[in-house]
């Protein structure tokens, strides 16, 4: 890279060595998940940055003059200059169309986030937020044949990009497209590489299977999906089975978590 060497293999080496040649172009090609922030000692400015979809979270707020920011809300809290109000259009929002929201926004005022695909540098002159990426639609004119092999490509390489990892790997499996999709890459990506077999979790509710009335829009519960997704991956499978006050029991947790309440799919 340009004649810098790399005495490690660490994400934060690449990325700071990026950063000191490439600099914010550095956003253009990664590849991956990210949110960081890295600061300039000679210009006396900070960059921060978010991965295209913003996977990774970035929070902030500007007090007494001070640049705050955190991955998650409850750590901003932890601040002394940091209050707890809540912004009535984030509120709003919440209630309205939640779990989706105006990008950039929280439910707490003065409290934001960095959009996806964003990168900011701040200065003596404030914070100046640049857009990096935008997701094109264009024409598809593949035939058939050339469009499953372009997918399966692409799924391949976004899916076995991700893998990379010092643990053991496991993914959620519920029955559905996009989880049998991902544990199916996975699961070969293990095989192939010799690996352990691939960590799969469903969860599941007591007496689901008694209880599930069959219908147009979904004439199988998601064990029959889950159970032939088993049949085809190289996989260990945990079921985890919870009763409703157990559910129940879990709310609080997942709000904290999240640090504001949520429903919808994920």
């Amino acid at each position: 890279m340009r004649g810098i060497k790399l005495i490690s293999y660490s994400d934060t080496e690449i990325l700071l060595k990026s950063f000191i040649t490439f600099g914010e172009d550095i956003v253009k090609d990664f590849n991956g998940i990210f949110a960081f922030a890295i600061w300039n000692t000679k210009t006396e400015e900070l960059f921060i940055a978010r991965d295209h979809f913003g996977v990774k979270p970035f929070f902030y707020t500007i007090a007494n003059n001070t640049f705050i920011f955190a991955s998650e809300i409850k750590a901003l809290f932890e601040h002394p200059y940091v209050s707890k109000k809540i912004d009535s259009q984030g509120i709003g929002e919440l209630f309205g169309i939640g779990p989706a929201h105006t990008l950039g926004t929280t439910p707490f005022k003065d409290i934001f986030e960095l959009k996806p695909a964003h990168f900011a540098v701040l200065n003596k002159s404030g914070l100046h937020i640049k857009k990096y990426w935008k997701l094109k639609s264009k024409e598809q004119n593949d035939n058939l044949s050339e469009t499953c092999e372009k997918l399966n490509y692409l799924l391949n390489d976004a899916i076995t990009s991700q893998l990379v990892s010092d643990m053991p790997l496991c993914t959620f499996l519920s029955g559905g497209l996009d989880s049998s999709i991902i544990s199916k890459y996975a699961s070969d990506y293990c095989k192939k590489k010799g690996l352990p077999p691939l960590h799969t979790y469903s969860i599941d509710y007591v007496d689901n299977d008694k209880n599930f009335v069959k219908s147009d829009f979904q004439p199988n519960s998601d064990n029959y999906y889950i159970r032939l997704m088993n049949t085809r991956l190289y996989n260990k499978h945990h079921d985890i089975v919870i009763d409703t006050p157990e559910l129940a029991s879990y709310l609080e947790d997942a709000v904290i978590a999240r640090d504001t309440p949520r429903y919808g799919r994920y």
